[in-house]
């Protein structure tokens, strides 16, 4: 467990340096106390890692050093073939470069490793769009994640919801999200960051000016509160319904996740229905999210809803008289 700790330790500081004791307990899942007797151990074993005290110090390498790391593991070379997307890649226009990078690794595999990852490319594939919903054509993506790469601004000409429905403004990308099919570019404005569809980017041209990472910023983490912050905003209220016991089976598959997880703490009535609160749009929205239940849901309340609904399949019935005849 320790050697693998060791090694691990040595291809991070190759990958970037410095790097302090507490990214290192991070990562590696340990306190900085073993951290510093892993260094100890590798430096008494030869290897010239060296510690700079200081706000920007840290744990280096001597410059020019590289370790002659070799050995990967069947599923290692494996996992490096499962991470490669090339659609995404293509999407960032990198498609070439992936393609290159997966043929010099693969040439550079021993014979049984080598058919492990052909297995893996042959048996595995990833297609992030969803269902019936064709990806957004993203003209300006290249443009956007070479900002990403070089830490430059762009000038973003973009379409808004709301009025003005159009607005130029230069940003600071930090970075690029693949969601369901669909790419968006999380950047800093005026201090803040945000989140912009790249389908709704009409254009963006690269500026000459470079700019500063936040230090602290973690797109990973970023986008998990973001998708959290969108889900409380536009949740606007709760409804009361009854599902069917078909209606509950097949929830997950007629209705958005946050419904679905809702539903889990339904409380099953006499007939064999269940009643649960789930979340739920504006009304007009959750009109139309409800009435793919069908016959399968009964919404109890409020009353406004309901009303709605009702109304909405009165209409229908009006396009279809011999139903109500």
């Amino acid at each position: 467990m320790r050697a693998s700790r060791l090694v691990s330790i040595l291809l991070l500081l190759q990958a970037r340096q410095p790097r302090t004791a507490d990214d290192l307990a991070a990562r590696l899942e340990v306190t900085p106390r073993t951290i510093y007797r892993d260094i100890e151990a590798l430096s008494a074993a030869g290897i010239p890692v060296y510690g700079e005290p200081g706000h920007d110090g840290g744990y280096r390498l001597v410059d020019g050093y590289r370790t002659q790391l070799t050995g990967l593991t069947r599923q290692e070379a494996e996992a490096l073939f499962l991470t490669g997307l090339p659609a995404a890649a293509s999407g960032l226009g990198l498609g070439p470069v992936v393609a290159n990078t997966e043929r010099k690794l693969l040439a550079a595999l021993p014979a049984e490793l080598r058919s492990h990852a052909d297995r893996v490319r042959e048996r595995f594939h990833l297609d992030a769009a969803s269902w019936y919903h064709g990806a957004d054509a993203t003209p300006q993506l290249p443009t956007v994640s070479d900002a990403v790469w070089q830490q430059r601004r762009v000038r973003i000409r973009y379409q808004r919801w709301t009025a003005p429905h159009e607005a130029t403004r230069p940003v600071e990308p930090h970075g690029v999200v693949l969601k369901a099919g669909q790419w968006y570019l999380v950047a800093r404005r005026s201090g803040e960051f945000r989140t912009y569809r790249v389908a709704r980017i009409v254009e963006a041209a690269l500026l000459e000016e470079t700019f500063e990472r936040a230090e602290d910023f973690d797109l990973g983490r970023y986008w998990a509160d973001y998708l959290e912050d969108f889900d409380a905003r536009r949740h606007q209220g709760a409804a009361v319904l009854r599902l069917s016991p078909e209606g509950m089976r097949l929830l997950s598959q007629l209705a958005e996740p946050a419904i679905a997880r809702a539903a889990e703490g339904g409380m099953v009535e006499a007939d064999g229905w269940t009643r649960v609160v789930v979340p739920i749009e504006q009304p007009g929205q959750a009109v139309h999210d409800l009435l793919r239940l069908g016959p399968l849901a009964e919404v109890v309340e409020p009353q406004q809803l309901r009303d709605r609904l009702a109304e909405a399949l009165t209409a229908m019935l009006r396009r279809y008289p011999e139903v109500s005849g």
